[in-house]
């Protein structure tokens, strides 16, 4: 898992290999993203495993807010990339050393994830019956 490619994203290149963004401004500095931003790196891994696996390395160090501690800036904060790869080679040999139950935690991941987009669409769509009872409220009372 440790061969990957690091740098700051360019739309004017092309990638090919299995890749991810990683926004690189603001409060949510570190967080993986699927589609590029006019802030953020990509990181390039050799094969689509490897790409999910740092996919969700990041998004476990991002969401135990492990990039925190290493933004810089006073009004929009930042992480370098130079600080970014180092929270990342540190972790890297942690995940590889215990690979069976990162695995484990990739999967559990993936099905919280899951639910959590069902949740949402739930969300969204009692959402929209509430709008529709308070039209049909004012439908039916002739406003």
């Amino acid at each position: 898992m440790c061969a990957f490619i690091l740098k700051s994203y360019n739309q004017k290149e092309e990638i090919r290999n299995p890749h991810f963004f990683i926004l690189n401004k603001g409060n949510n500095s570190g967080k993986p993203l699927l589609a590029p931003c006019p802030n953020c790196f990509v990181i390039i891994a050799e094969n689509q495993e490897q790409a999910d696996q740092l996919h969700t390395l990041c998004y476990a160090l991002w969401r135990c807010r492990a990039f925190v501690p290493h933004l810089h800036g006073s009004v929009i904060p930042f992480i370098t990339i130079r600080s970014f790869r180092n929270v990342l080679e540190f972790h890297i040999p942690i995940i590889e050393k215990n690979a069976t139950d990162f695995a484990k935690t990739v999967q559990a991941l993936k099905l919280l994830e899951e639910r959590e987009q069902n949740l949402k669409k739930t969300l969204r769509a009692v959402s929209e019956y509430k709008q529709a009872f308070v039209r049909q409220f004012f439908k039916s009372a002739g406003v």
